[in-house]
Formats: structure tokens, C-alpha cells, sequence
């Protein structure tokens, strides 16, 4: 069985991206990379992330500029603020860090934006382009992170049958998206799919981002399938579920008196299966990676 380490891929991104920028700005006088992040509200999850974020800036050589926002703010003065970044020059990526209070249009403030600097390809034009299979499209950092594990560990794609459990507009659907641009043939399924099984055990490469605790069990899988385990839960002791989320940029680290555990039961499945990613350590690492990946090809692309 073959672990598929998100963490040591993730670390060489970081050489690589650093190599990469240091070798950029030796020939040039380009400036630095810089990541704009907009938060809205004091979410201490959003803190989280945003932390993981400015340590892998600091890393990699890049900049992070930390737009925070109160709660109440209006989204006109949000689009105002994203309309600045957008003709800043010294700001090559925007991101909305998500999720954002009630009440606001995520997906208004989100398409303000200019698409060459959505580095989490999340606006409806990058959407557009990547369903076209457009070569100028910004693969969402989740989806671009998953598909950078399979590669790194040479996992064909094409011509094999995918199974994507997970229809979100983050993850799921987009994933689909790339998935066929790579010539896979590609089901999805959902919390209505019925008999799941029947669907998921067909799969070469089974990828899960559902936000459910376990959900995939040694019924669900057939032997020396490869899977991708996108979900992210924190259980109890007593593995009582306490947090879900179908996201992939969710803190690595467990925090305390609580467990992570992915969307697959690992230990049902981990002797059956030609390939796994772990939860936490698989997919997880490889969304920041993959987001600063975005941020410096758009930066390289800008001056």
C-alpha cells in the first residue's frame, strides 16, 4: 500500500516555489509576491488557516497582506477594498477567506475579483475557463492539491473510471472538472445517491469529500482501488463526531482532546487498497501548497 504524503510533497513544493522566486527576483526587479487575504468577522477556524497561510509566505520568500473586516461590514465596501487589490500592483492574488457571515453574496464579492489574480480559482469566470478545459483557468487550490498527489506518485489518470463522493461548488464539482480535463470518465455521487456502494466500489480512484465521519467502509471499496480521503472531522474519545467539513485547507494538526479523522474508515480500508491518503497529512498540506503555487505563477505572469 502506498501512503500518499501530503506532507512531504507539500515541503517540496516549498523548495521548489522558493527556488523558484529567489531565481525570479535575481533577474529581475519585479517585486515580491504577494498574497491578499480579506477576512470577515473573528472566525478563530479562519485565524487558523490564515496562520498557515503567513507561515508558508514566510517559507517560501512570498508576502501575505491581511485585510481584516468586522462582521457587519457591507459588501459594497468589500467589492470597494477588492477593486483596490485588484489595481494594486504590488498585490498578485486575492482570496475571500471562507466561510463569510450570513447575509453577504459570497459569490458577488468573490467574482469582484479579477480573474488573474483569483488564486483560489473560485470566481465564475475561472469556473468557466476550467470547465472549458482553458489552459488560462486557476485550478482551485484543493483541487489542484489532489491532483498533484496523484501525479506525484505517477497514478494514472487517464482513461480510469473516477468516483467523487462530495458535490460542492469547492471541491467536489470542480474536482470533477479537472478530473475530466485529464480524460478520466467520472461519476458523482451525493447524500441522495442511493445504494452508494455500488458506485464507489466500480472506482479505480475514489475520492471522498463529503464531511462525514467514516462514511466510506471496507463494503464501499474493492481491492487495490486508489483513494483520496478529502474530508476532514474532529471525533471525541469516543468517536462521537464534533466538527465536520468537506474542505480540504483544514488545519493539520488535531486540536485538543479531539481526533481527525478523514471521510474513510483508514484502518477498515488500508490493507485492501493499492494507495491512501491519510487523515490528517494527506490532501490537507497540499491546498496551502497548492494555493501559493497559484499565487506565483500569477505573479510571474504579472510583471
Amino acid at each position: 500500500m502506498i501512503l500518499l504524503d501530503g506532507k512531504k510533497l507539500r515541503d517540496l513544493t516549498a523548495s521548489r516555489l522558493k527556488d523558484e522566486i529567489v531565481e525570479c527576483l535575481a533577474e529581475s526587479a519585479a517585486p515580491i509576491p504577494q498574497l491578499a487575504i480579506i477576512q470577515i468577522g473573528d472566525l478563530a477556524e479562519s485565524n487558523s488557516y490564515i496562520t498557515q497561510k503567513k507561515l508558508f509566505a514566510e517559507k517560501i520568500g512570498a508576502k501575505v497582506l491581511h485585510k481584516i473586516h468586522p462582521n457587519k461590514v457591507s459588501e459594497g465596501d468589500l467589492i470597494t477594498e477588492i477593486e483596490k487589490l485588484n489595481k494594486d500592483k504590488k498585490v498578485h492574488g486575492i482570496i475571500v477567506q471562507l466561510p463569510i457571515p450570513e447575509g453577504l453574496d459570497k459569490q458577488k464579492i468573490i467574482d469582484a475579483i479579477e480573474p488573474t489574480k483569483d488564486v483560489d480559482g473560485l470566481t465564475a469566470i475561472n469556473v468557466k475557463r476550467l470547465s472549458a478545459n482553458d489552459k488560462q483557468a486557476i485550478v482551485p487550490a484543493t483541487v489542484l492539491g489532489v491532483i498533484s498527489l496523484l501525479e506525484h506518485y505517477e497514478i494514472p489518470i487517464e482513461g480510469k473510471k473516477v468516483v467523487v463522493v462530495g458535490r460542492s461548488m469547492l471541491v467536489g464539482k470542480p474536482l470533477a472538472l479537472a478530473l475530466l480535463n485529464k480524460n478520466a470518465t467520472v461519476t458523482i455521487c451525493h447524500r441522495h445517491t442511493q445504494n452508494l456502494e455500488e458506485h464507489t466500489q466500480q472506482a479505480d480512484i475514489l475520492i471522498v469529500a463529503a464531511g462525514c465521519a467514516n462514511l466510506i467502509t471496507k463494503d464501499h471499496i474493492k481491492e487495490g482501488q486508489v483513494i483520496v480521503d478529502i474530508g476532514i472531522n474532529f471525533v471525541d474519545k469516543e468517536n462521537t463526531v464534533q466538527k465536520i467539513s468537506p474542505i480540504g485547507n483544514k488545519p493539520e494538526n488535531e486540536i485538543p482532546k479531539k481526533r481527525m479523522v478523514g471521510d474513510v474508515d483508514f484502518e477498515a480500508v488500508k490493507d485492501i487498497v493499492s494507495a491512501i491518503s491519510p487523515v490528517p497529512g494527506g490532501a490537507g498540506p497540499m491546498t496551502v501548497a497548492s494555493l501559493f503555487h497559484n499565487l506565483v505563477e500569477t505573479w510571474k505572469m504579472q510583471w
